[in-house]
């Protein structure tokens, strides 16, 4: 048994010190209504060294993605970033609307107002390490300043 506890002290610990290494702030997620397939989550990301975000996943969706919106002429295309999100060291990412956004789609249920979403991120560092990091959003109608701690 205290090989057991012993091993989840260390993968806690692990994850701690990793999370110091990407800072995440101003986290959350966009409301949903029964029948709604898509939702969208926002936040901010701060890397303390040139990392990727390369992937998400949350069990709230069957497919989570982060997207990029931008203009193609007079059209607004978004589509899913290839290849992990570059996060320079030491500058902060937004994933905000109109740009970077994390997707999830195929909604297993509504996101009410109030409740949270676990997040799963999966980062890897300039040598190909990859970690995650596991975070719960608040679900809101808009970032309000309530939710600035995360």
């Amino acid at each position: 048994m205290k090989s057991k506890i012993l091993s989840l002290v260390v993968a806690l610990a692990s994850g701690s010190l990793y999370a110091q290494t990407v800072g995440i702030k101003d986290a959350w997620v966009r409301t949903s209504v029964q029948g709604q397939k898509a939702t969208v989550a926002f936040m901010k990301l701060t890397a303390t060294e040139n990392m990727k975000l390369v992937s998400v996943s949350s069990p709230v969706a069957g497919v989570a993605e982060v997207h990029e919106m931008k203009m193609d002429g007079d059209i607004m295309k978004m589509r899913a970033v290839k290849g992990g999100l570059d996060l320079p060291a030491g500058k902060t990412v937004e994933l905000t609307p109109g740009g970077y956004h994390v997707m999830m789609m195929d909604l297993k249920a509504a996101l009410p107002k109030g409740s949270t979403v676990p997040l799963t991120l999966v980062f890897k560092d300039a040598k190909g390490v990859e970690s995650k990091v596991e975070i719960k959003l608040p679900v809101a109608l808009s970032m309000d300043a309530s939710q600035h701690k995360h």
